[in-house]
């Protein structure tokens, strides 16, 4: 009887669980893919935050091609030397009267959208006067609007030059 219950004993000891080193090479196989993992979520996050950059530039930049239409078929009032441009961006989000005798006000953004790259809705401006690579705003008008953010791109270029 002793025997039986001695390799019932072993056959019970060998199925109970796994030994250290199993443990051991287990971790070591999960730390090896999770550290491969890990590239791949900084790239992917990254990218998200450039493909929203892009978004959110179309999207003002869209607004002010609006503006200008508008004023360019005299349907908004605008300040003279500001060559049909918004003085602000924030004219566009607070919208301006469609037409003299209409109480309609037409709005071209909801808010100012935050700049994903720096965490800050504040962007950098041109106006018609500035140069093309200019980063000081003229004041008069917005002509173009870009990331004030000094970093690199994943394809090598600025996100100030976007």
């Amino acid at each position: 009887m002793s025997l039986r219950i001695r390799s019932r004993r072993q056959e019970l000891s060998s199925q109970a669980g796994m030994t250290l080193l199993e443990l051991i090479l287990a971790s070591a196989i999960l730390l090896i893919l999770s550290s491969a993992a890990m590239p791949i979520v900084r790239y992917t996050l990254v990218h998200k935050k450039e493909a929203l950059l892009h978004y959110e530039l179309r999207q003002m930049r869209d607004a002010i091609d609006r503006y200008k239409d508008l004023a360019d078929r005299n349907l908004i009032r605008v300040e003279v030397g500001s060559e049909g441009y918004p003085p602000d961006l924030e004219t566009l989000v607070k919208g301006v009267q469609l037409g003299a005798g209409n109480d309609r006000k037409i709005r071209f953004l909801r808010s100012v959208p935050k700049d994903p790259i720096t965490g800050r809705a504040e962007w950098g401006l041109r106006a018609v006067q500035d140069d093309a690579d200019s980063t000081s705003w003229g004041g008069k008008n917005v002509f173009d609007v870009y990331s004030k953010s000094q970093g690199t791109a994943s394809d090598g270029t600025r996100y100030v030059d976007w």
